[in-house]
C-alpha cells in the first residue's frame, strides 16, 4: 500500500462503548419505532422514512450516504472513506422487518421498550440492532484512523426475498467496489457459544390449490358425495412428507444432497449445540429428535418440507357443518448445497399431479443454497475478531435460513463474503417478543472493530 499510515494513540474501545451507550439505544429506538414491514403495502411510507433516517444516521458520523431508488424499495449506501490506497470492506444488513401482530406481543412491537439492558421490539435483532452495532464500530475505526475504508449496504427488501436487489447491484456495481463483504444477519448457537456461519440453506416456496366447486355446501345435503378439498389437501401433504419425522417422501428429493465433509462434522460437534437449550430458547414442547448430531444436521445441513398455512372452510367459533369448496396449502422446501430449486419444482409438481391431478401448483420465491469457505483468511479473521471481543472461541456452523442478498452479492460483486452475526436463539428472530441486548451490542462493537483491524492485516501483512 502506498499511503503513509500515521499511528495515532487510539481512544480506549471500552471507554468509547460506555460513552456511546445512551446514543446507541436512542438511535435503535428511532429505527425500531418505524414499522418498516416490506411485505405490507400500507408500510410503504415507513420504508421511505426508514431509508431517510438511515441516511441521517450514517451522515451523523461524518460518512457520506445516499438513498438509491429501485423498482421496489430503496437501498441505502454509506461510506467511511480514508484513502484510495486502503482496503475496503462492505457491511451488509437489512432494515426491513417481518410483520408483527400486536395482540400476540407482551409489548408494542413498534414502540421499543427498554428493560434494563434488553431492547424489545420488531427489528431489534433482525436486523436493525446488528446494523447499528456495525455502524458504531465503523465510527470508532474511522475516528481512530484504522487504515481501512468501510462501506454500508442497507437493504429494505430482504424479508420479501430482495426482488430488486440483484438489479440494484448490477446498475450500481461501479459505486460498490469493495475487497470483501461481511454480513451481520445470522444467529449464534447460544449466548455461551458464539457462532460464525459459512453456509445458508436455499428455499423454494410453492402453493397448492384445489377447487372442487363454486361455493361451500351443506354437509347434510351433500356430504358423502361432494369432494372435500381440505381432506384431499391433507392427504396430499401426508404423501409429500412424514409430519412426525420430517422425512420428505417425494421421489428423488434427496438425490443431490451433498454429504458433509469430516471437518464440517467436527465443527458441528465442537459447536456445543444443545437440544435442551434450543428447545427452551424457541419455547417448544418437544423436538423430533434429541440426538445432538442428528438435530444439528437437521437445522443446518439437511433439506426440509414445511407447511406454513392451510386455508379453506370455516374457522370461526363453533362448528359450521359445510363442505368447503376450496383449499390452499402454503409450503416451502429449505434446500442445501447441490440441490437445484428448478429441479425441485419439477419433482414436486410431478409428484403432486400424480397424487391429485386437480391441484393447481404455483412456484413462488426461489433462493439457491450457499456454502462458503470457513478455512479461508476472511473467515479466520472473523474467528479471531469474535474470540477477542467475546473471550470465547466461535464455532463454524451453517445457517438454517436463507439470505437472498448473499447470492446476489456473490454473483455480481464477486468478492469474499463472511458472516458476523450477533443474534441469539432467545432473541425471537421472526417471532413474537423479538429483542436485542446491550451485551451483544457492546461485544459486537468490539468484534467489528477487531475484524476491521484483522482485514488490514490480511491486505497488508506489515500491519501484523
Amino acid at each position: 500500500m502506498k499511503a503513509t499510515k500515521k499511528k495515532v494513540a487510539p481512544i480506549a474501545i471500552d471507554k468509547y462503548i460506555d460513552h456511546i451507550k445512551s446514543d446507541f439505544v436512542s438511535d435503535l429506538k428511532e429505527l425500531v419505532d418505524i414499522p418498516s414491514v416490506s411485505m405490507d403495502p400500507n408500510c410503504k411510507k415507513d420504508i421511505t422514512k426508514t431509508a431517510v433516517r438511515a441516511k441521517e444516521l450514517i451522515n451523523k458520523f461524518g460518512a457520506t450516504a445516499e438513498i438509491i431508488l429501485t423498482d421496489g424499495n430503496p437501498v441505502v449506501i454509506g461510506k467511511f472513506h480514508l484513502s484510495d490506497d486502503y482496503p475496503t470492506v462492505t457491511v451488509y444488513n437489512h432494515l426491513d422487518v417481518q410483520p408483527a401482530d400486536a395482540e400476540e406481543w407482551e409489548t408494542a412491537p413498534f414502540s421499543m421498550q427498554i428493560v434494563k439492558d434488553k431492547y424489545l421490539g420488531r427489528g431489534t435483532t433482525d436486523d436493525k440492532g446488528p446494523a447499528l452495532t456495525a455502524l458504531y464500530a465503523a465510527n470508532y475505526a474511522h475516528e481512530n484512523k484504522i487504515p481501512i475504508n468501510i462501506n454500508f449496504l442497507w437493504e429494505l427488501e430482504e424479508e420479501i426475498g430482495g426482488p430488486n436487489f440483484a438489479r440494484f447491484l448490477e446498475v450500481n456495481k461501479d459505486n460498490l467496489k469493495t475487497n470483501s463483504i461481511v454480513v451481520s444477519d445470522t444467529i449464534w448457537v447460544s449466548r455461551d457459544k458464539p457462532a460464525i456461519s459459512y453456509g445458508l440453506r436455499g428455499m423454494q416456496c410453492m402453493t397448492f390449490r384445489l377447487d372442487t366447486g363454486k361455493k361451500d355446501l351443506h354437509s347434510g345435503l351433500t356430504g358423502g358425495l361432494a369432494r372435500n378439498p381440505i381432506g384431499e389437501m391433507a392427504h396430499l401433504i401426508s404423501k409429500c412428507y412424514d409430519a412426525k419425522t420430517g422425512e420428505v417422501k417425494i421421489p428423488h428429493f434427496y438425490d443431490d444432497v451433498k454429504d458433509l465433509e469430516q471437518d464440517e462434522i467436527d465443527n458441528f460437534i465442537a459447536s456445543g449445540f444443545n437440544t435442551d437449550i434450543f428447545q427452551k430458547a424457541h419455547e417448544l414442547y418437544s423436538l423430533r429428535t434429541t440426538d445432538v448430531m442428528d438435530a444439528a444436521k437437521r437445522i443446518w445441513a439437511m433439506p426440509t418440507f414445511e407447511v406454513h398455512g392451510l386455508i379453506g372452510g370455516y374457522t370461526g367459533p363453533g362448528v359450521k357443518t359445510i363442505v368447503p369448496h376450496f383449499s390452499e396449502a402454503k409450503v416451502s422446501m429449505r434446500l442445501v448445497p447441490n440441490q437445484d430449486p428448478n429441479k425441485i419444482i419439477q419433482l414436486v409438481s410431478d409428484f403432486v399431479r400424480s397424487i391429485n391431478p386437480d391441484v393447481e401448483i404455483c412456484a413462488q420465491g426461489t433462493l439457491q443454497p450457499y456454502v462458503g469457505d470457513f478455512a479461508g483468511p476472511y473467515s479466520q479473521a472473523a474467528k479471531r475478531a469474535m474470540q477477542r471481543a467475546f473471550g470465547k472461541e466461535p464455532a463454524f456452523v451453517r445457517e438454517g435460513g436463507s439470505i437472498g442478498a448473499v447470492l446476489s452479492m456473490k454473483d455480481i460483486l464477486n468478492v469474499p463474503i463472511t458472516f458476523l452475526g450477533l443474534s441469539l436463539p432467545e432473541h425471537g428472530y421472526h417471532s413474537i417478543n423479538e429483542n436485542y441486548d446491550w451485551q451483544q451490542a457492546s461485544g459486537g462493537i468490539k468484534m467489528f472493530v477487531h475484524y476491521f483491524e484483522e482485514i488490514v492485516k490480511i491486505m497488508d501483512p506489515k500491519e501484523s
